[in-house]
C-alpha cells in the first residue's frame, strides 16, 4: 500500500471516529458545580441553556444534568441559592434538564451548620456528586466543570 493510500485510509477512519464521537455527545452532558461563587453558579445555568439551544438547532435532543458537590450545593439549597428564579425558569423550559445534589456534601453541611437543608423544587439527591459525574462519563456523557 502506498503512503498516499495509507493516509487516505487513516483519514476515513478518523472521520468515522469523529462522527461517532459527535453522536455520542448528543446523548448527554454533565455539568459539575463545586463552588458557591454566584458567577460560577451562573455559568452552569448559562451553559445549560446554551448547550440545549446549540443541539436543538442541530435537531438533536440533549440530556443535561447539573451536579452540585461540596460548596456548590448552595446552588440547589432553598435557603441559599441566589438563582431560585432562573433555575425554575430553566427547568420549565428544558424538560431534559436534571438538577442533582450530593447527599454526602448535604449531610456534611447539615452537621456543620446544625440545620436541615431543603432543596429547591426539581432538585434531587445522589449519594455522591463526583460518583454521579463519573457514572455519567462512563456512559459516554461529556463533562463540563463550571
Amino acid at each position: 500500500m502506498s503512503r498516499r493510500g495509507l493516509l487516505a485510509g487513516v483519514s476515513i477512519l478518523t472521520a468515522g471516529g469523529a462522527a461517532a464521537k459527535e453522536d455520542r455527545l448528543t446523548e448527554g452532558v454533565v455539568i459539575l458545580i463545586d463552588s458557591n461563587e454566584p458567577y460560577v453558579m451562573g455559568h452552569a445555568v448559562s451553559y445549560s441553556a446554551n448547550l440545549s439551544k446549540h443541539f436543538a438547532d442541530r435537531g438533536a435532543r440533549l440530556l443535561i444534568e447539573v451536579v452540585a458537590n461540596g460548596k456548590g450545593i448552595d446552588v440547589f439549597r432553598a435557603d441559599k441559592t441566589p438563582l431560585i428564579e432562573p433555575l425554575a425558569t430553566l427547568r420549565q423550559s428544558l424538560p431534559n434538564l436534571t438538577y442533582s445534589m450530593c447527599a454526602s456534601s448535604k449531610a456534611i453541611a447539615e452537621a456543620k451548620e446544625q440545620v436541615s437543608i431543603a432543596l429547591i423544587p426539581g432538585a434531587s439527591l445522589v449519594p455522591f456528586g463526583i460518583g454521579r459525574v463519573v457514572d455519567l462519563q462512563l456512559k459516554g456523557w461529556a463533562y463540563i466543570h463550571a
